[in-house]
């Protein structure tokens, strides 16, 4: 512990907030809330005993701020926003973009529709699940829709309306054509009841009606819809695999499980759903909080922000957050740290599954964990680093003989890409083919704007810039850092493809690290990344222009015209392909200047130039 967060140790104040925890980089690696700021902080810098993982990240923290808030509930609030803004290390992150399927009947509807639907709303409507680990939604919709004849279509029904004919599912048996009047409004009622008592966990009903279907079919040698039945009966065969003995068919929970080695972790979640298990989910997690329970509670507060959140929730270890977790969703549920009889059960089915994922994954955890945070601390040492590179750049350039030059700029945090903040660059002011005064350039522009503190990506200070190329390429870069007197404070190497040499800026004689080790191999993912994206990016601008100048030579064909074509082919090759009377689709394309558009890639055929 430094002098700077002795000091600040000293100032907390005893109010809830929100503390945040930086490296030697001013980089954010933790963001937590907490009751008593003081308190809460301070733990992690006493000399008691804590998990490897926690006393790894506090060996790396150099720094803390803290922000107070009016209340427990504000400094969640304000957590989760951080957690979301820094991604930091220390901290779970769970993906807010891909979420598990639901099976939605909106009653407010005269002729409800069963539908799919990934977010959850307090619509009013009926959502049962979430289904995954093995069950599909759409399976499950495909075997109702063949039981109850359920529309799935998107028309809007009402009581008066009535469509011209019926669809093509209504022709299969799949639909009761509520749209042309087929089925009243109280027959089709009853039909839904019979659907939400099966997706309840009433899978009795449902069997027995296809299976009457099926042997109907059969009976008829109408085999082919006997097959779609018999897999629509697997299906409910499945779902009856899943059935907890001895548990209520009204009851929803869901099961939580954390089991954790030291430093790495897990935690299993398992859906029980209309007396079934829906499914079960392991989560690795790689947490900076002191106890396991509060590990427990991070995780599940981010857990149900788009998910139903049931009656019963089963923890393997007591939180305290309960009530805050009550009050941040406004739900009543009761959760349950010391279960008994059938809980336990699914308690223990939890723990099972979470220490086998453990034992299973740990050595692909701990190699993931060698080739991002262990390499970047084996790159510090074995090259003599300032500091460890958390954040790390390559600069690579792309052209053909001069030609639309570019740069591309890579970022890696953590030993990991961060693509979020990958930048390329034009060359504007270099004439020719000259790749030194080429990254000059994009160096120039980069640290300007760090300077300047202007643009998301180039905010933060780099710890290690790679230029790829020798020693040329590198001594012209680094003056670049000289100019903005930043020499000092970071650490620039290039990295020559030929046998891999590492240069350093003044040093004649290159460093070789050793084949095959982890910090050579992530540089040369870096490495391979910038060059990869500076191709690409080059690639794309050769192809626009080519594609541009193509049509500009073409005689009548305008901004408008040229707009028009690309935006029906895409490009010009594809424009080449196409003949008079596909032309003549496009709007403003009448037949005069198709006949000149085609006519002229019959006579200028596009060469394609090789890829780089």
């Amino acid at each position: 512990m430094n002098e700077k967060v002795k000091e600040k140790l000293k100032k907390l104040t005893t109010k809830p907030g929100v503390y945040i925890m930086r490296d030697k980089s001013g980089i954010v690696i933790y963001v937590g809330k907490a009751k008593n700021l003081k308190n809460r902080v301070s733990q992690y810098f006493r000399s008691s005993l804590k998990p490897i993982k926690v006393q790894t990240m506090v060996d790396n923290i150099d720094d803390f701020d803290y922000f107070i808030t009016m209340s427990e509930m504000d400094a969640l609030a304000l957590e989760s926003n951080l957690i979301k803004k820094y991604q930091p290390f220390y901290n779970i992150l769970l993906k807010d973009g891909k979420q598990f399927p639901y099976i939605k009947i909106n009653m407010k509807e005269p002729f409800p529709k069963i539908e799919i639907t990934r977010r959850v709303k307090k619509d009013g409507a009926k959502y049962f699940g979430p289904y995954f680990a093995g069950l599909d939604a759409r399976e499950i919709v495909k075997t109702i829709t063949m039981a109850f004849r359920l529309r799935t279509c998107n028309l809007k029904i009402t009581e008066t309306s009535v469509a011209k004919r019926e669809c093509l599912n209504y022709s299969l048996g799949l639909c009761s054509a509520p749209c042309t009047k087929k089925i009243t409004k109280e027959e089709y009622a009853k039909e839904i009841t019979r659907v939400i008592n099966f997706l309840n966990g009433n899978d009795e009903e449902i069997e027995k009606i296809l299976t009457d279907k099926m042997i109907a079919a059969s009976n008829s040698e109408n085999f082919e819809n006997a097959i779609l039945i018999r897999d629509r009966l697997k299906m409910v065969s499945k779902l009856k695999e899943r059935v907890v003995a001895n548990l209520p068919k009204d009851i929803s929970k869901d099961i939580f499980a954390y089991e954790c080695d030291g430093l790495s972790g897990v935690i299993t979640s398992m859906v029980v759903r209309g007396g079934k298990i829906l499914g079960i989910q392991n989560y690795p997690c790689q947490d900076g909080e002191l106890e396991e329970g509060q590990t427990l509670s991070n995780f599940i507060i981010q857990y149900y922000r788009n998910l139903i959140i049931p009656s019963e929730i089963i923890l393997s270890h007591h939180i305290e957050d309960e009530k805050l977790f009550k009050q941040y969703y406004n739900k009543k549920v009761t959760f349950i740290s010391n279960p008994h009889s059938i809980n336990k059960s699914l308690l223990d089915m939890a723990k099972e599954n979470a220490r086998e994922y453990l034992e299973k994954h740990i050595e692909k955890e701990k190699l993931k964990y060698n080739n991002t945070i262990g390499a970047i601390n084996s790159l510090k040492q074995k090259l003599g680093l300032k500091e460890v590179p958390m954040r790390i750049e390559c600069y690579d350039i792309s052209n053909i003989s001069g030609t639309n030059k570019v740069c591309s700029m890579v970022v890696f945090k953590n030993g990991q890409p961060s693509k979020q903040d990958y930048r390329k660059f034009k060359i504007k002011t270099v004439k020719g083919s000259n790749d030194f005064a080429s990254l000059k350039e994009a160096l120039t522009r980069r640290l300007k704007r760090f300077i300047e503190q202007n643009g998301d990506s180039f905010k933060e200070k780099p710890n290690l810039i790679i230029i790829d190329g020798g020693k040329g390429q590198l001594s012209s870069c680094f003056e670049v850092l000289q100019d903005f007197n930043l020499q000092k404070d970071i650490d620039m190497i290039s990295l020559a493809k030929r046998i891999e040499e590492v240069f350093f800026p003044n040093q004649s004689n290159p460093t070789l690290l050793k084949l095959g080790s982890i910090e050579l191999r992530l540089l040369q993912r870096i490495r391979d990344e910038a060059h990869r994206f500076a191709i690409t990016y080059h690639r794309n601008i050769r192809l626009t222009k080519q594609t541009q100048s193509l049509l500009e030579n073409i005689k009548g064909i305008g901004p408008k015209k040229r707009e028009a074509l690309l935006k029906a082919f895409g490009t010009s090759e594809e424009v080449a392909k196409a003949d008079i009377d596909l032309l003549q689709t496009v709007p403003g394309i009448d037949p005069a200047t198709a006949s000149r558009i085609y006519f002229y890639f019959q006579n200028n055929p596009i060469n394609h130039n090789p890829e780089e």
